[in-house]
């Protein structure tokens, strides 16, 4: 019976790059795995069809013989293929980069030894803009998995010890084969943890901790911004029988401010003047975020929107001797519920107004009658 093409076990094109290779090996051979496929012949049979396609596909010199001369190339052992097995020196390379893929080892690895590590925390705080300015010490409660006192930890009943895993001699491992190679995996009987507790501690049920709620200080630089996070090595929860604490991460959030915008280390804020104000001129005093005030100069003439700069009144640079600047921008009100002697006098003043008192409206309205000027002729 002649042999498949190998272009065509591993379903690609004779002109796919390694990299496509590779890819399109990982993926059948996650597919084809007798693992994956327990008590299937068939994918027995297909994934060593697509190993050995893969072993001579992905060496330069052997891909460039099967391309000229097919399968005749590796007959009568000149091609080192092992009797055409697919199973030759390059083997454990092949599968060396895709083990984590087929087996999910990636995270068992370092079970020895019955040290699993606790879990990572996470708490969200919620603070005024004027803690983050100032910083603040915080005190938290969180309910939290602790080391057992009771056993200290090791999860084994007072006067008694682990024993070594009688599955895995205390390795945390077991080889398995399966087909036509051996598997090692973490040993089912104590979880990769290489110890069996035969009495268990009565306080924490053989896990080595037990829930409690811990108070916690929490130290708030200032400066910190909205989703700051605050890591607390070794304050997650405790390890299983022993094994090292998690972290714990506060995530920090802002409350809106009702007068103040943040942006970075600086502040904006937008406050109503008069119209006379805006006009003749004057100032007025803002509040500022480290709870004093300040007097800001309003120049005749100021037009709504304009921003006036208040240097070193914004939030600090976390970390750092810098402070960021407070902008007040000021908006210019029209007057509402006006008098009669009030409109009498807005009256008399449109009258005595010109180009001059008003030059962005008169300077406007002349392009308008120019354009439709224009339009006309």
């Amino acid at each position: 019976m002649s042999k498949a093409c190998y272009y065509e076990t591993l379903e690609v094109e004779r002109t796919i790059d390694d990299a496509g290779l590779k890819t399109a090996f990982r993926k059948l051979a996650m597919k084809w795995h007798p693992d994956k496929n327990p008590g299937d012949k068939t994918s027995e049979i297909r994934f060593k069809e697509i190993n050995e396609a893969y072993e001579v596909l992905k060496d330069g010199q052997k891909r460039a013989a099967y391309d000229r001369f097919g399968h005749a190339a590796f007959e009568q052992g000149n091609g080192g293929m092992g009797g055409g097995h697919g199973f030759g020196a390059g083997f454990a390379s092949s599968f060396s980069d895709i083990f984590e893929d087929l087996f999910g080892m990636a995270g068992q690895r370092g079970g020895r030894g019955g040290r699993e590590r606790g879990a990572d925390l996470r708490y969200n705080m919620e603070i005024s803009l004027e803690e983050a300015f100032t910083g603040k010490t915080a005190q938290i409660n969180i309910p939290v998995a602790v080391t057992c006192e009771t056993c200290s930890g090791t999860g084994a009943k007072a006067g008694t010890k682990p024993k070594a895993c009688s599955m895995c001699g205390g390795a945390g491992r077991v080889r398995q084969a399966q087909g036509f190679f051996t598997l090692e995996r973490t040993c089912p009987g104590c979880q990769g943890r290489g110890q069996m507790i035969e009495t268990p501690c009565a306080s924490c049920a053989g896990q080595g901790r037990v829930q409690k709620e811990r108070t916690l200080s929490v130290n708030i630089p200032a400066g910190v911004e909205d989703g700051t996070r605050i890591r607390l090595a070794g304050e997650g929860e405790a390890g299983v029988q022993g094994g090292p604490a998690g972290d714990l991460y506060i995530f920090l959030s802002l409350t809106a401010h009702k007068f103040f915008q943040r942006d970075g280390a600086d502040l904006h804020c937008r406050v109503p003047v008069s119209m006379v104000t805006a006009a003749m001129g004057g100032e007025f005093e803002v509040p500022t975020i480290d709870q004093a005030k300040t007097k800001v100069k309003v120049p005749s003439g100021t037009q709504s929107g304009r921003r006036f700069r208040v240097a070193g009144k914004g939030m600090p640079v976390l970390r750092s001797r810098q402070t960021g600047d407070m902008y007040v921008q000021v908006v210019v009100e029209t007057p509402q519920n006006l008098t009669k002697k009030q409109k009498e006098l807005l009256a008399e003043f449109e009258k005595l107004s010109s180009g001059d008192t008003q030059p962005e409206a008169a300077g406007f309205f002349k392009m308008v009658k120019d354009f439709f000027g224009t339009r006309a002729n």
